[in-house]
């Protein structure tokens, strides 16, 4: 009598050991300008960040966790995309221009919201956007299917200051921080406190999808100048004597805040467990204008130097993989694409293979290599390049004034001892490689904040600075 019944459950095994996979959600939260110093998981001390720790806790943090490039648009360009943005033109900032369909991501590219919509993912970009402001370029024609933020690479934060109901009025380029905030296509009267606003809408997309999969790109303009917070968050530091530092630290904070509501609808809705929840910066903090702290760090936003590439970068997926872990070899804003796309079974285009890995087998400690053998950036403009051994940790900087510089990041973080007169070999070596790679890349396809007045003169526009 027991046979057939052992039987039975043998075939009901099989069936659901056959079925599919359920597809992991995927958020990305990033926010802008903070320092790498500036989350308690890289030792902040006056600055409480326990929600951005709870990622940490709950998951990995990357000691050597680094973006693509030192500013916001060619950083997020490569992030969206999960490859290097100079291999599709994108090395510089853009300058905000709704009338100019060249100045963004190319349509050649496909965003990570593209992709994930193949395996029927839903998509959401919040906040900042810096991709391109003409209509050809917006979120929801880059594979977005809901957007709530704006297109330009800054914003104010309080509401009355957002006087602006068409993009197109613009008269200078900081106008593009005062227009009004957009839902899709709709410009809205928001009320609420900028990154609340953004929180709040996070908050309230996952609460829309918990039985669909589904793709977040949280992209705050905190900590982002200008330095505007809300009597809430400032009563929270005053002990901080410093204006500067403090107003910072109040805007750290309201990030922090909404991180934790978006983690607790995660477990309220019991989707926690099948999400993962990337947290990074777009690039180091610009230490001297926000009030940000690189820590250990040289420099910080715009170099090529560690302040400028290495961020506050950890991540979350419970039960998949070790919670309170530090992976100490280096990772790249780029292997969010390549982890996201390949954990959810999404088809990419041989035609544009990404740059990045898929992280999950080096953090499950499958794999017990180095993501990355080399890393590389460049500067175009400065003619700075970097070539990053990933199984060293050795750093070469190749720049015009001084030559070569070799630093060991595993022996010297703040980047004070050159190497170089040593390490000949080396540089001869990664000289090679770097010259391999920049086969692949392309000139800067155009022109950026650097260049806008000799952009301006040459489009005819007649804008004020």
């Amino acid at each position: 009598m027991r046979l057939p019944f052992l039987i039975l459950c043998l075939s009901l095994s099989s069936i659901l050991s056959a079925q599919p996979q359920q597809k992991p959600n995927v958020i990305i939260i990033l926010t802008d300008d903070q320092g790498y110093g500036d989350v308690g998981f890289n030792g902040c001390k006056d600055i409480p960040t326990p929600n951005l720790d709870r990622i940490a806790k709950n998951g990995t943090i990357f000691t050597k966790g680094y973006v693509s490039y030192p500013v916001c648009g060619p950083s997020r360009a490569g992030l969206i995309t999960g490859r290097y943005q100079d291999r599709f033109g994108f090395g510089r900032n853009p300058v905000l221009a709704p009338e100019d369909s060249t100045m963004g991501l190319p349509l050649s590219e496909q965003t990570l919201a593209k992709v994930l919509g193949k395996v029927d993912y839903q998509s959401m970009a919040i906040g900042k956007w810096h991709l391109g402001a003409h209509p050809t370029l917006h979120p929801l024609k880059r594979g977005f299917d809901e957007f709530y933020g704006f297109l330009s690479g800054g914003h104010r934060y309080f509401p009355e200051e957002w006087v602006l109901w068409d993009i197109n009025d613009i008269e200078k380029q900081n106008d593009g921080y005062r227009t009004k905030l957009m839902s899709d296509y709709t410009r809205v009267d928001e009320k609420a406190y900028l990154t609340d606003a953004l929180s709040r809408e996070a908050v309230k997309f996952v609460q829309r999808n918990p039985d669909n999969p589904f793709f977040l790109y949280l992209a705050y303009n905190a900590p982002h100048g200008p330095l505007q917070a809300t009597q809430k968050y400032l009563d929270r530091f005053q002990h901080i004597k410093n204006k500067k530092r403090r107003t910072y630290a109040a805007m750290v904070s309201a990030v922090d805040d909404g991180v934790g509501q978006l983690l607790d609808a995660l477990e309220a809705l019991g989707i926690a467990d099948n999400t993962i929840v990337f947290f990074l910066s777009d690039n180091g903090g610009p230490e001297k204008k926000n009030g940000s702290d690189n820590g250990p760090l040289r420099e910080g936003k715009g170099s090529l130097f560690e302040g400028g590439v290495r961020v506050p970068f950890a991540v979350q997926w419970p039960g998949q993989i070790p919670a309170g872990q530090s992976y100490d070899k280096a990772v790249i804003s780029l292997d969010i694409f390549a982890t996201a796309v390949s954990e959810a079974n999404a088809p990419i285009r041989d035609s544009h293979p990404y740059d990045g890995v898929n992280l999950i087998p080096f953090l499950k400690g499958l794999n017990k290599a180095a993501p990355h053998e080399y890393l590389f950036w460049r500067k175009f403009d400065q003619n700075w390049y970097i070539a990053h051994e990933g199984n060293s940790g050795l750093k070469v900087i190749t720049e015009p004034k001084e030559g070569h510089h070799v630093y060991d990041l595993n022996e010297d973080i703040s980047e004070e001892n050159n190497l170089a007169d040593r390490k000949k070999k080396l540089i001869k070596k990664s000289s090679k490689r770097q010259e391999i790679w920049l086969n692949g890349m392309i000139e800067p396809s155009f022109m950026g904040l650097l260049q806008r007045k000799e952009y301006y003169k040459i489009k005819g526009y007649h804008r004020k600075e």
